[in-house]
């Protein structure tokens, strides 16, 4: 089997539980009694936590001899969160355990998403390849579980989400390649490894550009935590929720696998752009309630507000970070796309959801016009750098 495909492996095992666990979440915890803004308030609170348990788990991670180690070891302990949540009740271990399972879950895709996108440079093939390959069965995750939802109970979320989670134990260790952290076999101490995230938070560009990509991948806050519950509202079961995921997630597959030149050629801060129009565009029409004929194509926006801000986020990245640093900008970089800003939005989602339903969307809207307005700007400043360093050269 190749390495990209092996990769893809990868992804799909990842991709396949939060497939389930992203869009039904809430109605786990919504059939279990709790109100919209406590449910807000359990999604939201590890995102809220991942501007230190991000960063942290990056640097753990780098402090391991493979790539792969500290994967096999998230895997197994997002099992066994998840198992917790299914012994336990009460609104207070709910959260604890949910915190635990999610920082523990976004940890792993910047950590792959590092070596995807170095062995792709390396053997010439697509990133999108391997991570579209995710992506499709991301959509297994959000039919099959509307699907299983029509004729179980909530409680199958649970059991769905922790044999993916054992299963990408499996797969970090025998499909996931023995890439060594540090080319040279070193392990850098703690302090030479907080050192470098340092260095990252005081480049102007580097953090205006995880923050603008954060802001419009944050805008998809109401979308995670309450469209099933919106669209429930609005006489949209499960099942036909789990297929407008699915189409949503099919555009970004399209994306992913057949834009890759026209990526390249564009650059990843007219990704962002698109990215952000996009993700204003979306929010403001779902805000509106349109009827189901149109929600499907409305769903399309998908391969922009998510996938073009995504990759356009990873490129813009790892071309602004030293390779050295790697991991933990990558991580960075997720812990703002989907970790602290889109944990204030979720959060105020189920506020807004109680308050106005469909209409929190527009409040979405403008999150992602603020990360637009930053978008804006990244080039004109890369610019002015590079003349800059012109000028000072000797």
């Amino acid at each position: 089997m190749s390495i990209a495909s092996r990769l893809g492996l990868f992804y799909a095992v990842l991709l396949i539980g939060s497939g389930a666990s992203s869009p039904y979440a809430g109605v786990w915890f919504r059939s279990h009694g709790l109100s919209g803004a406590a449910i807000g308030l359990i999604l939201a609170a590890p995102a809220l936590g991942r501007a230190l348990t991000g960063p942290a788990l990056a640097i753990w991670a780098d402090g391991f001899a493979l790539r792969r180690t500290p994967l096999i070891l998230v895997a197994l302990g997002l099992a066994a969160a998840y198992v917790g949540l299914a012994l336990v009740s009460g609104f207070w271990a709910w959260l604890a355990l949910w915190f635990v399972s999610q920082s523990l879950l976004a940890a792993m895709s910047p950590l792959v998403d590092v070596i995807t996108l170095r062995r792709a440079s390396q053997g010439g093939f697509n990133y999108g390849w391997p991570r579209g390959i995710g992506s499709m069965v991301y959509v297994v995750g959000n039919v099959g579980m509307g699907a299983l939802l029509q004729i179980a109970p909530a409680n199958a979320l649970i059991v769905w989400i922790v044999v993916a989670a054992l299963a990408c134990a499996i797969a970090a260790r025998w499909a996931l390649p023995a890439d060594r952290v540090h080319e040279d076999g070193e392990r850098l101490p703690g302090r030479d490894r907080l050192k470098g995230a340092g260095e990252l938070l005081r480049d102007p560009v580097f953090v205006l550009a995880i923050v603008s990509t954060g802001l419009i991948q944050a805008s998809h806050g109401f979308y995670y935590g309450f469209s099933a519950l919106t669209w429930r509202r609005q006489g949209v079961g499960e099942a036909m929720t789990g297929v407008l995921w699915g189409v949503g997630v099919g555009a970004e597959v399209v994306f992913l696998w057949f834009t890759e030149p026209w990526r390249r050629r564009i650059g990843p801060e007219r990704l962002v752009f698109l990215g952000g129009a996009g993700a204003v565009a979306r929010w403001a029409c779902l805000a509106l309630s349109p009827p189901l004929w149109l929600l499907a194509p409305l769903q399309i926006l998908h391969a922009l507000s998510f996938t073009s801000t995504f990759v356009g986020s990873l490129q813009l990245v790892e071309k602004l970070a030293p390779a050295r640093s790697a991991s933990i900008a990558q991580t960075l970089n997720s812990v703002l796309a989907g970790g602290f800003l889109i944990g204030f939005a979720t959060m105020a989602s189920g506020a807004l959801f109680d308050a106005v339903g469909a209409r929190g969307y527009f409040a979405m809207s403008a999150i992602a016009g603020a990360g637009l307005g930053g978008a804006m700007c990244l080039g004109p400043l890369q610019r002015r750098r590079a003349r800059r360093r012109d000028r000072e050269a000797p």
